[in-house]
């Protein structure tokens, strides 16, 4: 080994450091996460030797000026990034494989480009005759959008310093490599530097950057977790890249609120906007089916009506099956658990298949009530009005509690017609009258079941 080289172990999932292998990581306490890498100490105390010594300053000598925004064309992804691009930010877009990221940054490239904001798209992964050929079928560019395909981190700054772009999209960062890091591109070090690199670039420059990160079999962005701290915004694409619909959800905002949602829909043309999620969700629901129910969830500030459909049958086997498709599986056996008891339904005896209709996937606590009433529909095969729905949460005692903006909720069953609203007892003061839309408070499942059956 070299004089001066050293191998150092990372934890691939926080970007822990150890001079020996270790089974489980003491930072996140993941196991099987360590890999082993060159490192060059000569090398990054001369780059770190280099960097120049910032002043502080007190809190009135920072001008604060409020900027505005920079609109990508979008309004679903405005919406998610808080209103707009900010200068200066570092942005990290994330999804499975052909889910659709390199068609969503290069129509945010015709659109920005179009408002004669230069842009500068970087590939590592594809040839400037493939680019084309997607480009082709988004729509025209003009010639503020120039693209360049480089994995080289030097060459890739030489060029930005040159053309002094606006925006600059990386595409992907795990392609991205640093002559001074010995290991591969795609490792932890290359990864983590790579993006240091470009965050200096964004900050000192003042450019918006965007980078696409590739995502391992759970679902997160690989490399080490602190590629997500580093950036401003965290975007994921969520959906299956077979249907038809893509949820952008933003899990990280310095910027803005998180777990704001944009929904896309796949098109030949590219990613279209879906102006009213709701009205798309509930398409194609069925009329005068047991077992289907609609509920309303909140994803950030909007509103979104689902529909939970449920499947109850009498087993055949010792163990009850019970599966979940679009919600957590063990809140589900929880939420039948409380009714076994509370209402005496011999749910034990039954297999229980729980699905939210269209795909998506939704974890807030106010669909238990939709959950509940549609298990119960479908055990005693008896259908809901089909212009009913409801929101709140389940507790352990059957009771049903408060929810957050419940008239926001009301609103939206209000405007896509719905004539009945169930809702948690507790936040009638809240929303108080509103014409055109029966409001039923209830307090816990059996006045719940009452009103319905």
């Amino acid at each position: 080994m070299a004089k001066g080289k050293t191998n150092i172990f990372f934890c691939q999932n926080c970007g822990y450091e150890s001079s020996k292998w270790m089974g489980q990581c003491p930072g996140c306490r993941e196991w099987n996460t360590f890999v082993e890498e060159l490192v060059d100490k000569k090398t990054a105390a001369k780059s770190h030797s280099n960097q120049k010594v910032a002043e502080p300053k007190t809190l009135s000598c920072i001008d604060m000026q409020e900027k505005a925004r920079m609109k990508s064309g979008m309004p679903e992804l405005d919406r998610v990034l808080g209103g707009g691009i900010v200068d200066g930010s570092m942005i990290l877009v994330g999804g499975d494989p052909g889910i659709g990221k390199s068609t969503l940054l290069l129509q945010v490239c015709k659109n920005l480009s179009a408002q004669d904001v230069d842009v500068l798209y970087i590939s590592g992964e594809e040839s400037l005759q493939q680019i084309k050929l997607r480009a082709e079928r988004i729509g025209s560019f003009n010639d503020h959008l120039r693209l360049l395909c480089e994995t080289n981190l030097a060459d890739i700054r030489t060029v930005i310093d040159k053309q002094k772009p606006k925006v600059v999209i990386i595409d992907s960062i795990q392609t991205m490599y640093d002559e001074e890091i010995s290991s591969a591109p795609g490792s932890v070090s290359q990864v983590r530097e790579s993006t240091a690199m470009l965050m200096q670039i964004a900050k000192g420059m003042n450019i918006t950057v965007f980078i696409v990160g590739h995502v391992t079999k759970e679902g997160v962005v690989a490399g080490p977790r602190v590629l997500e701290h580093m950036v401003d915004t965290v975007l994921y694409f969520e959906g299956d890249r077979y249907a038809s619909y893509r949820i952008l959800r933003g899990v990280k905002n310095r910027f803005g609120s998180t777990n704001e949602i944009g929904v896309f829909e796949m098109r030949g043309d590219g990613l279209q906007e879906v102006a009213n999620p709701s009205e798309y969700m509930l398409n194609g629901k069925p009329e005068n089916a047991s077992g289907s129910v609609v509920a309303c969830s909140m994803e950030g500030s909007r509103p979104i009506l689902i529909e939970i459909q449920a499947l109850v049958c009498h087993t055949n086997f010792g163990i009850p099956r019970r599966t979940a498709a679009g919600c957590d599986a063990n809140r589900v056996n929880l939420l039948m658990a409380v009714l076994e008891k509370r209402l005496n339904l011999k749910m034990s005896e039954c297999d229980a298949y729980v699905n939210i209709a269209g795909g998506i996937r939704m974890n807030e606590p106010a669909i238990d009530l939709g959950i509940v009433l549609a298990i119960v529909s479908s055990f005693k095969n008896r259908p809901l009005d089909e212009d009913t729905i409801c929101f709140g949460e389940v507790g352990l005692s059957g009771e049903v509690r408060a929810v957050s903006m419940p008239m926001q909720r009301v609103a939206e069953a209000k405007k896509l017609g719905f004539t009945t609203c169930i809702l948690p007892k507790v936040c009638m003061e809240a929303v108080g009258k509103v014409d055109g839309i029966q409001l039923i408070g209830v307090a816990n499942v059996r006045e719940a079941m009452d009103h319905v059956m």
